[in-house]
């Protein structure tokens, strides 16, 4: 039987091209098992039902000596879960679930598929130098390796001396959560920012911005707070308070995929900004990686994104969007402006951007060389 574990030491469900990929494999006949945990402020999120698709979680265990016991009983976990069940493939799809992964490797049939959606940092201790030299190893054992960016890929590459095995998969949509043709609305102008709530990604010059713009432009957050970004949402409340445009924000907490795409589609523009600088080679290298983009763009939503080379030549230079400096409130507010000058102009962008998902940034023909690899 083709049954294939997916393992992650997070909730899978904050993780879209999972949902894409199992949901694929399901429906080739796959049967497809995670194993994995939920998460701070991701608990809400859950895949949607599939007769192959079944997804089991231990609970969220905060920093500490108490996670230290949880991460050994949840790498014992899945061991014995892949000892009982056999499957055949096993996809670790972070690196914390690489010591995991690298125990699996006394079963003598089981193959690994290695997707890798965040680099991690350099080891700042023992257990992060753990992580690391599991994760060269499993690399290396691999079948394959994704990652969701060219820079990054090569990066790894050069890193792990690998020469083959390698697929560079971009964090796009399902082809079937394109929303139909978006219609003219004379209503509201709903900016979008979906995702972790981040100071990098989501700056308080957005805030900022709404006061340089007419009472008709408002802004919705949908997403969670993570570890490191605890209170954020109260700051950027408070930043709308403080400046009279608290009536223009809103914040949802995180949804399901799919009711997520919903919301997507009730706005008119989104938000996909990275800092202008940074060290983090995650957020050096997000186009590809970065779902945000692909996201509005599957709802027919033009985009603003940080004035970076990368993201230009993406993004701006098709025509599917406005650059601007994510620290600055006056760019911010002069990109949108030029959405509310030409209305016809922002649908035009949305409708190439929603006919190039269908075309050809879509997980299913992302995923094809995976899905041969995997079959083989």
């Amino acid at each position: 039987m083709k049954r294939i574990f997916y393992i992650q030491y997070t909730n899978p469900a904050g993780y879209p091209p999972l949902e894409h990929s199992s949901r694929i494999l399901g429906d080739d006949g796959w049967q497809v098992t995670f194993l994995g945990t939920g998460a701070l402020g991701a608990d809400a999120l859950r895949f949607p039902p599939h007769p192959n698709i079944r997804v089991r979680r231990l609970s969220f265990c905060r920093p500490g000596w108490r996670q230290k016991l949880h991460y050994s009983y949840f790498c014992l976990w899945v061991f014995i879960w892949a000892l009982l069940a056999r499957p055949v493939w096993i996809y670790v799809s972070d690196a914390l679930a690489c010591p995991a992964a690298l125990a699996l490797g006394i079963l003598p049939w089981l193959r690994i598929l290695y997707h890798e959606h965040d680099s991690p940092a350099p080891p700042a201790g023992a257990f992060q130098r753990l992580v690391h030299w599991a994760r060269r190893r499993v690399a290396n054992r691999a079948a394959a390796c994704i990652l969701p960016n060219e820079t990054r890929l090569e990066r790894f590459k050069a890193e792990m001396g690998m020469r083959h095995g390698m697929f560079c998969v971009w964090n796009c949509p399902s082809s079937s959560e394109v929303a139909p043709e978006r219609a003219a609305d004379n209503g509201n102008f709903w900016l979008l920012y979906h995702g972790s709530i981040v100071p990098e990604r989501l700056p308080f010059a957005v805030v900022d911005a709404l006061a340089a713009l007419p009472d008709s432009v408002r802004l919705r957050v949908i997403g969670y707070e993570t570890v490191g970004s605890v209170g954020y949402i109260g700051r950027l409340q408070q930043r709308a308070r403080q400046i009279g445009v608290d009536g223009r924000l809103q914040v949802v907490d995180a949804l399901p995929r799919r009711d997520l795409m919903e919301w997507c589609r009730r706005c008119d523009a989104g938000l996909a900004l990275m800092p202008l600088s940074s060290a983090d080679i995650n957020l050096q290298a997000m186009t590809g990686a970065s779902n945000k983009p692909f996201d509005y763009l599957a709802s027919g939503l033009p985009l603003l994104v940080s004035d970076l080379p990368d993201w230009r030549a993406e993004f701006v230079q098709p025509g599917y969007g406005f650059p601007c400096d994510p620290q600055d409130a006056d760019s911010i507010a002069g990109a949108v402006r030029r959405f509310l000058e030409d209305p016809g102009l922002a649908r035009a962008m949305g409708e190439m951007g929603r006919r190039r998902i269908l075309d050809e940034w879509n997980y299913e023909a992302c995923f094809q060389p995976v899905r041969r690899c995997l079959e083989a």
